[in-house]
């Protein structure tokens, strides 16, 4: 992060307190299970993607809306491997992706009901937290 800038409020509202590392989450033994979509996709309102020379200023729901516009993003989007889960924590009264917004987009996408997902335990943020 530059040192000006800041994350924006909707991000420090939504988001975690924390540091994680992906890599320490997915090595965590956490069973799969099946998720009603629509319990993440508030996830699309939130400007949790960079525009070119951007800084959280591109949310998924502008891709959704301008493919074009977006195609690096959405391209990404269309290239995610949905046979991986998403990782979710349950914070601040809902769940919160700590890996997946892409295949979440897609899935939504390609109009699946449901997702897969690993609901990791606010125990285990001690274990996959970075400084």
């Amino acid at each position: 992060m530059k040192s000006n800038q800041h994350l924006p409020d909707i991000i420090k509202n939504v988001g975690f307190e924390f540091r994680w590392s992906e890599e320490k989450v997915w090595a965590l033994s956490v069973p799969v299970e099946a998720m009603d979509i629509r319990e993440l996709t508030w996830h699309f309102a939130v400007p949790f993607w960079r525009k070119p020379g951007g800084y959280y200023d591109l949310s998924p729901d502008e891709v959704i809306a301008n493919p074009k516009q977006y195609q690096e993003e959405y391209e990404r989007t269309m290239r995610a491997d949905l046979q991986y889960p998403l990782d979710i924590l349950f914070w601040k009264g809902r769940w919160v992706l700590l890996d997946g917004l892409h295949r979440l987009l897609k899935a939504y996408l390609l109009k699946q009901k449901t997702v897969n997902v690993r609901k990791i335990p606010g125990s285990a943020i001690a274990l996959i937290q970075v400084s």
